[in-house]
């Protein structure tokens, strides 16, 4: 019985150790799937999506995500870069999974940015914002000052922070802080 045993046991660790190569391939070979949780604060409209799958961009997902992240001023929608969720999500995922980004402005039409430049010494003639490649945003519940550390940590684009209006500014140019 003793014996038995003992055959056992070594016939599971041989086993095990057969099958951990294969395991680690199949996790490692396995596609990642990224997903944000957007809420618009001027629109009240939220989003739930997986917006990159088996190693790719969702395209339904892309457009439900500039649907969501339009000119709310003049309901106009332009293309997001695709390369600003990927930084959205690895922010996001810092925190804690599936955290609700909190979107004040995500695309500006020229219009609308033109308006604000002029009533605000704050917000660039030039704005990424206007190219799709924007985002100001907060996490409610998390630190401020720990969404901005943890942006410019990525080094992915240009990260402003604004603790008085209560927002981080996250873009896909070049890398700056302000």
């Amino acid at each position: 019985m003793n014996k038995r045993r003992s055959f056992l046991k070594s016939s599971v660790a041989v086993a095990s150790a057969l099958a951990l190569p294969a395991l680690a391939r199949a996790s490692i070979a396995a596609p990642h799937e990224r997903s944000l949780r957007f809420y618009n604060t001027h629109t009240g409209e939220t989003l739930r999506t997986m917006f990159w799958a088996e190693g790719q961009f969702i395209p339904e997902a892309l457009q439900d995500i500039n649907r969501l992240l339009r000119d709310h001023r003049n309901d106009k929608i332009a293309a997001i870069d695709p390369e600003l969720m990927l930084l959205l999500e690895r922010v996001s995922s810092q925190f804690s999974n599936h955290e609700v980004i909190h979107v004040i402005s995500g695309y500006r039409s020229p219009e609308t940015n033109q308006l604000l430049a002029e009533a605000s010494g704050g917000v660039a003639k030039h704005s990424m914002h206007i190219e799709g490649k924007a985002i100001d945003l907060r996490i409610p519940g998390r630190d401020l000052e720990r969404l901005h550390k943890a942006a410019l940590a990525l080094k992915g684009g240009g990260v402003g922070y604004y603790p008085t209006s209560q927002f981080v500014h996250m873009d896909t140019g070049r890398v700056r802080h302000w």
